[in-house]
């Protein structure tokens, strides 16, 4: 089975999102406020990231044909 670039993007780009969830999930959970800013902050941080390999996406199905719909 070949996989290509773009189906490898989108996974990482699906594991990103569950770690994001994840890190949302303990901010909420955790009663310590230091580790809840923590959460929070390393959240945002990996909300940008997504946001940048979601562009990338787009990017690479105008891009590449053969990645659309991957």
């Amino acid at each position: 089975m070949h996989v290509t670039i773009g189906s490898e993007v989108k996974q990482c780009l699906a594991s990103l999102k569950g770690i994001e969830s994840n890190l949302s999930s303990l901010e909420i959970r955790t009663p310590d406020e230091e580790s809840k800013r923590i959460f929070h902050e390393t959240m945002v941080i990996v909300n940008g990231v997504v946001a940048d390999l979601q562009q990338r996406v787009i990017e690479l199905e105008v891009e590449e044909t053969q990645y659309k719909g991957f």
